[in-house]
């Protein structure tokens, strides 16, 4: 994988682990953060051989939110930077092939937390937070914080942590359903990259679609799901995977998955 100015990735046999890289800054996004951690989804998403992702931040802090101190000038358009620079991002994870974990550390403040909730399952270390910081500056959430709150926490709820400015300590997020699991913080990383190892030795292609199927349960009516189900389990039946699977439980052995 290429070298990244703002972003690190390690491979961990099937699991990729990309981090946000501007500890000084608290992994706050400047332009480069933004090029580079877009880069690094796109790269790790493309490697077939990489079956599981997590996304964390070195450092204090999972992300900062917008770099406050980055120059704007007379030209800026938010419209243009959230939409050709953040959401191919947010969508690429979003859409990925593949599951992505977050493994958050510290603050996961405005875009931030955006970019902790748009993954697939996420980990909290016990001293972690996610924090909607726009009112305190005159803003709204973005990089879709406001769907992910609503749909997880309900519209009352996301709109009173929205305008009070709440920072929802981790023990609470778990009690509300927007994380998995809270570990202490020295075992953060060690503790998601354990649960993507265990999720890489499962099915890809049961990985992929099941994680296809809800995306669009969030959006369609039951009776559209069961057809979208269908055709995802016709899918998955015929393929070699499939084959695999059933032969290995006759032979009780483990499987061996090849993503086709």
């Amino acid at each position: 994988m290429p070298a990244y100015e703002t972003v690190t990735v390690e491979r961990h046999g099937q699991v990729a682990l990309v981090s946000f890289n501007r500890p000084d800054s608290l992994n706050a996004f400047s332009a480069e953060l933004r090029r580079d951690v877009g880069l690094a989804v796109a790269e790790v998403n493309a490697d077939d051989s990489i079956r599981v992702a997590v996304l964390t931040g070195n450092g204090r802090a999972f992300c900062a939110g917008a770099d406050l101190m980055e120059a704007q000038g007379d030209n800026f358009d938010v419209r243009t930077q959230l939409n050709a620079e953040y959401k191919p991002t947010l969508m690429g994870i979003a859409e990925a092939p593949k599951p992505w974990i977050s493994a958050v550390n510290g603050a996961a403040a405005g875009i931030g937390s955006a970019f902790a909730m748009v993954c697939d399952l996420t980990v909290m270390a016990e001293d972690a937070f996610l924090y909607q910081a726009f009112a305190a500056i005159g803003l709204v959430p973005d990089g879709g914080a406001t769907w992910h709150l609503a749909r997880g926490i309900g519209k009352k709820r996301a709109y009173e942590l929205i305008v009070t400015g709440e920072k929802l300590r981790a023990a609470r997020c778990l009690e509300l359903g927007l994380c998995n699991r809270v570990v202490a913080a020295e075992e953060l990383v060690p503790a998601a990259l354990a649960w993507a190892e265990e999720l890489a030795a499962k099915a890809p292609l049961a990985l992929r679609y099941a994680k296809q199927a809800l995306n669009q349960a969030m959006e369609d009516d039951v009776a559209s799901i069961i057809s979208a189900e269908a055709d995802l389990q016709h899918l998955c039946i015929n393929s070699e995977d499939s084959k695999e699977g059933v032969t290995a439980f006759i032979e009780k052995r483990a499987p061996v998955w090849q993503g086709k």
